[in-house]
């Protein structure tokens, strides 16, 4: 089995969380015993505060197959975090699998006016009718590929499964393109934004994946030397202005 990767924690701390014994944790340890089951891994894994790629690791090394996680990750690590602040021409949100925006970047804020942390961009485009830029088509087949895909793979995740049904009960464009079933990915778009101070601006939106979160990561750009990349500057350099 593998080590303790959770700095700090004592083996006793590491039994408690996961509501074994020391004695049976500690032959886990030291590969002693028999196989344990996932139940027992998955409490092993949540008491290690263990990142997907590492819960599958620890499944592996003890010759199982991971359980589906129970519920998505909401939650943007300090790593993406920072790197979204170190952009500063191009406006970056991260959502989770339900499309909950869960981290956004100065520029992207201004630029798109009313995006709020904890905004779920699906529940804006099928029941508010709001969208912040053209080709809205496109994003509503993507986003009901994608929460399908997430109802898939977080079954039990109570929060994921309000939205599905809410977004069915309310919406009639939603139920037709959930009954399709759509197969559309994510990925380079050019689209219109209609700012209220910057204008109609063309700019490039691109869709990056972190699989390990199994988040999106949204980097909206302008073409360098065009009027669009003089406006986004403007819109920077404002922030930068407030910041001082």
């Amino acid at each position: 089995m593998e080590r303790r990767r959770t700095p700090g924690l004592r083996r006793e701390e590491v039994a408690a969380r996961a509501s074994m014994s020391v004695e049976y944790y500690t032959r886990l340890e030291q590969a002693r015993g028999a196989t344990p089951s996932a139940r027992m891994l998955d409490a092993l894994g949540d008491a290690l505060q263990l990142n997907p790629a590492d819960r599958a690791r620890l499944f592996a090394l003890a010759g199982s197959a991971p359980t589906a996680p129970r519920r998505l990750t909401r939650q943007v690590s300090s790593q993406m975090a920072g790197l979204l602040e170190r952009m500063p021409l191009t406006a970056a949100i991260v959502t989770a699998a339900s499309y909950e925006v869960i981290a956004a970047n100065a520029l992207a804020q201004s630029l798109l006016p009313g995006l709020a942390l904890q905004a779920n961009l699906a529940r804006r485009y099928f029941l508010q009718g709001r969208h912040w830029t053209s080709a809205a088509d496109d994003f509503a087949e993507v986003a009901v590929a994608r929460l399908r895909s997430a109802a898939t793979r977080y079954p039990a995740d109570p929060e994921l499964a309000a939205l599905v049904a809410e977004l069915r009960a309310g919406s009639e464009a939603f139920r037709a393109l959930w009954a399709a079933d759509p197969t559309r990915m994510p990925g380079h778009r050019v689209k219109v934004v209609d700012h209220p101070v910057a204008g109609r601006l063309t700019v490039n939106c691109n869709v990056l994946l972190s699989p390990e979160d199994d988040q999106q990561i949204v980097l909206i750009t302008a073409e360098p030397g065009t009027a669009d990349e003089q406006a986004l500057r403007a819109l920077a350099a404002g922030l930068s202005h407030v910041a001082r």
